[in-house]
């Protein structure tokens, strides 16, 4: 099975996934996917690094299973946590 990085983004608190090449993307498409055991520690490296450098807070390696071409996270939690708020996030002033 397929694991990527979640995390989110310190400054909005944005859902973020971990790409190759060690940023932070807004799409689980886009992410890095570590299919085998050192991809995803350097892959959890990274997101520690980040963490320190107050880029993300909360990186956590997920499992991603893959349908008709659409990645999705196996966990139900982190399926709500990659779809974005659940709550609308604007004021009205």
């Amino acid at each position: 099975m397929s694991h990527m990085v979640i995390a989110n983004r310190l400054h909005d608190g944005l859902v973020v996934f971990l790409a190759a090449d060690g940023s932070w993307v807004d799409s689980i498409a886009r992410g890095w996917l570590a299919e085998d055991e050192p991809d995803r520690t350097r892959a959890l490296q990274r997101s520690m690094e980040a963490q320190y450098a107050n880029q993300v807070i909360g990186p956590d390696l997920i499992e991603v299973t893959e349908q008709h071409g659409v990645r999705m996270p196996v966990s139900i939690r982190e399926a709500i946590r990659a779809a974005g708020p659940t709550v609308q996030t604007g004021r009205n002033a």
